[in-house]
């Protein structure tokens, strides 16, 4: 089954990727690589949530907003890439959460971006991955998101 062919069996479509707030592009292709740069949880260019895991925001409110930030990664990716077909293989993913220094469940919040990842993917969407609490993240999300894929 193709990835497009999961993406409408889960009912997820993907965003239109988000223009870029500074000096960058959303994504990169080098040989069969794109980069994407980090995607965070923005729908219609507001943010799905604000603040911090361990503080304003809850372990299931974090989840949801990492598997935003894949869904946009993925559409970053897909551009990239000439459609989401295209992607071969997710590779790596990055998860940057902003979190309370007690607050140690960064994979949990991971899991949210892995997980549409693979049911996106398939077995193509097993990745590398690296979740990493961060003081404070652009707009004040409380997680972002950056992809290695393989493209066909």
């Amino acid at each position: 089954m193709s990835a497009s062919d999961r993406l409408d069996e889960l009912g997820l479509i993907l965003p239109p990727v988000p223009t870029p707030v500074a000096a960058y592009v959303p994504a990169v292709q080098t040989g069969d690589l794109v980069y994407t740069s980090g995607q965070v949880p923005v729908v219609d260019g507001k943010p799905v949530a604000t603040g911090k895991l361990g503080a304003e925001v809850s372990l299931e409110q974090g989840v949801a907003a990492a598997r935003v930030c894949a869904l946009n990664a993925i559409a970053a990716a897909a551009e990239r890439a000439g459609g989401v077909d295209n992607i071969a293989q997710i590779v790596k993913a990055v998860v940057f959460v902003a979190s309370t220094p007690e607050f140690t469940d960064q994979p949990k919040v991971g899991n949210g971006a892995s997980e549409v990842l693979a049911d996106v993917f398939g077995d193509a969407g097993r990745h590398a991955r690296s979740a990493v609490g961060v003081a404070v993240l652009p707009l004040d999300v409380p997680v972002e998101v950056e992809l290695i894929v393989r493209v066909r």
